[in-house]
């Protein structure tokens, strides 16, 4: 019987059976008819496809945003041009917050006496940031 099992994708793919069946559920991946004996069967492009998901994520795509790309794919390049720079555009404000995060916690540092009883100034800044 031509074709690869479920198992067999996952392995391939690197990812695990139950991945699969979410992704299946979510509608980002084709169920394959079941024969009425034996096992469903896939092919090489369901690994292909599963790849494009797992290498999305890394990227920060959400699944609903991957669902979308993936409904594009016989789009217009148009359309997923828009949606990458919207997706830049999410990464650059992400990117301003962490670099915004991380020169509270330097500045934080600099206040920090360990050899003091009187509490933590590193601690009271913190909390003043966080409001």
């Amino acid at each position: 019987m031509a074709g690869l099992t479920i198992g067999q994708v996952a392995k391939r793919a690197g990812v695990h059976v139950e991945t699969i069946r979410y992704y299946q559920r979510r509608g980002l991946l084709a169920i394959p008819p079941k024969p009425m004996y034996g096992f469903r069967r896939y092919d090489d492009t369901t690994v292909i496809r599963l790849r494009f998901i797992k290498k999305a994520q890394k990227m920060g795509f959400s699944l609903e945003e991957i669902s979308g790309l993936l409904s594009m794919e016989r789009g217009s390049c148009h359309e997923v041009k828009a949606l990458l720079e919207k997706k830049i555009q999410e990464i650059v404000a992400r990117m301003d917050d962490l670099e915004r995060m991380r020169k509270i916690l330097e500045q934080g540092i600099g206040l920090c006496n360990v050899d003091s009883e009187a509490g933590c100034r590193l601690l009271e800044k913190l909390l003043a940031e966080s409001t």
